[in-house]
């Protein structure tokens, strides 16, 4: 095959459980994609999660290299790398750009408290796009739109802050951080050395996205205030556009978007969503392999309610209540595995419909439409599940991994293959299942709401400390 809008772009979806790469034309077809797992986080102590090893980078290169293998197309007309990674990470680098401890994963404790000098050699902290951006092109250029949680940014002029106190709370020295790069910007061109171990063309430009969430909502389409993206990833939250830096709030905080000066509004998440899925997959695969689309055809036969199990997501608990556990109540021994998989799934979109709900009053703006993604959006009975739950029509994009075309949307941006991202959306952006909301299963999903409403919050007293 050939490309209609100009050559290919390679796009790099660094996630949280798996690198995912697509190569992908200016029409947004696929002509080749690969996906290699990450290996489990290391604990080192209780609360400290971290990428073993060189893990990160170890996975972009092999989902690079595999991509390519698997394309026919001629490398010369590879024009440009989207790339993009997993937010709120911390990596800290020696002088010469190697790592000088273990990238912190999103869920380590360390990464909500300022930053505190653990070896010697640290010369640089950045986070995992710094980090990857730096392998591929040896420039010390970031993404601003990956800067989130603690760091001196100021997100009204996406740029370090001008104000010293901010270093201060942060722990960053300003010759610590990265040169900031906007979507759609360069952030350097692939090295001789990085195209040597990724088979990638050296001098190419790699592009800057965003943060992994932002730009997972750029390749979904998500363009309209009353349409909401719900991300059925390890993280689960809702999303819809922003004006503007929203005023903070209990139930909505801002994220930037991937296009330069646009932000997104987030709901409250679930830790851990997507993870408890593949966790209970595995749980099960121990006296045999178990996969999810055997789970999906067994759940569409449980009914609403799923035979009343209650599941708390709370496999992570929280930084402000730590006590939390997870847990699933309401045996009576006539549920089996199905029933305990459909309770999570029906957990999944109780806990998140309520969190946007609330976002939804603080916004002012009437949800219309539901955008699912992630790997929950291969589910029929999660789409359905989640139609009858929100009680709007469900779509999904047609490419799966919307974050890998949100990073190809900003490299085709940045390479000149579109105009504009308004251009790039159009043309790459397509619609993949549609779900119409379920009348009988609305009905019936208003009394299993109302259950959890007074199950789980007595669920979570149980952990409570005293007093």
């Amino acid at each position: 095959m050939t490309a209609t809008a100009g050559g290919y772009v390679v796009a790099i979806d660094n996630g949280s459980q798996s690198t995912k790469v697509l190569i992908v034309d200016g029409d947004g077809v696929v002509h080749a994609d690969a996906r290699v797992p990450l290996r489990p986080y290391a604990s080192p102590s209780p609360g400290r999660w971290e990428h073993p090893e060189d893990d990160l980078w170890d996975s972009v290169v092999d989902a690079v290299r595999e991509a390519l293998g698997r394309f026919e197309g001629d490398l010369s007309e590879i024009r440009g790398v989207g790339l993009c990674t997993i937010r709120f990470c911390r990596a800290v680098l020696r002088r010469d750009g190697s790592l000088a401890q273990p990238v912190m994963s999103w869920m380590d404790e360390r990464l909500p408290r300022a930053y505190e000098r653990e070896v010697d050699d640290a010369a640089y902290v950045t986070t995992s796009s710094g980090y990857i951006g730096h392998r591929l092109t040896g420039e010390r250029r970031d993404a601003a739109g990956n800067y989130q949680g603690m760091w001196p940014i100021d997100t009204q002029r996406w740029a370090w802050s001008e104000d010293a106190t901010e270093y201060a709370r942060t722990g960053m020295d300003p010759g610590m951080l990265f040169e900031l790069v906007a979507p759609g910007q360069p952030l350097g061109r692939v090295t001789a050395a990085a195209a040597e171990v990724t088979g990638l063309p050296a001098g190419i430009p790699v592009i800057a996205t965003s943060n992994d969430k932002a730009v997972e909502a750029l390749g979904a389409g998500l363009r309209d205030q009353g349409d909401v993206l719900l991300s059925l990833g390890t993280y689960v939250a809702t999303m819809t556009p922003g004006a503007g830096p929203f005023a903070p709030h209990s139930d909505v905080w801002t994220n930037f978007a991937a296009e330069p000066g646009s932000y997104l509004y987030e709901s409250a998440g679930v830790r851990r969503g997507m993870w408890t899925v593949s966790w209970f997959r595995d749980l099960l695969s121990a006296s045999g392999p178990v996969s999810e689309e055997q789970l999906n055809l067994g759940a569409e036969g449980v009914p609403p309610g799923a035979g009343g199990l209650i599941v708390a997501l709370d496999w992570l608990a929280p930084a402000d209540e730590p006590w939390r556990r997870g847990a699933i109540i309401g045996f009576d021994g006539t549920q089996g595995r199905f029933h305990i998989y459909r309770a999570i799934l029906e957990a999944l979109a109780i806990e998140t419909e309520a969190a946007d709900s609330r976002a939804r009053r603080a916004l002012g703006v009437e949800r219309e439409a539901l955008i699912v993604t992630g790997g929950g959006s291969a589910s029929g009975p999660m789409l359905e599940i989640l139609a009858a739950v929100y009680g709007v029509p469900v779509r999904t994009p047609l490419v799966r991994d919307a974050a890998g075309m949100g990073a190809a949307i900003c490299a085709a941006v940045g390479i000149g293959m579109h105009a504009g991202f308004d251009e790039a959306v159009t043309a790459m952006v397509g619609v993949g299942a549609r779900v119409d909301v379920p009348n009988d299963l609305q009905a019936a999903y208003r009394d299993v709401v109302t259950t959890y409403a007074g199950v789980v919050p007595g669920i979570r007293a149980l952990f409570a400390p005293p007093g």
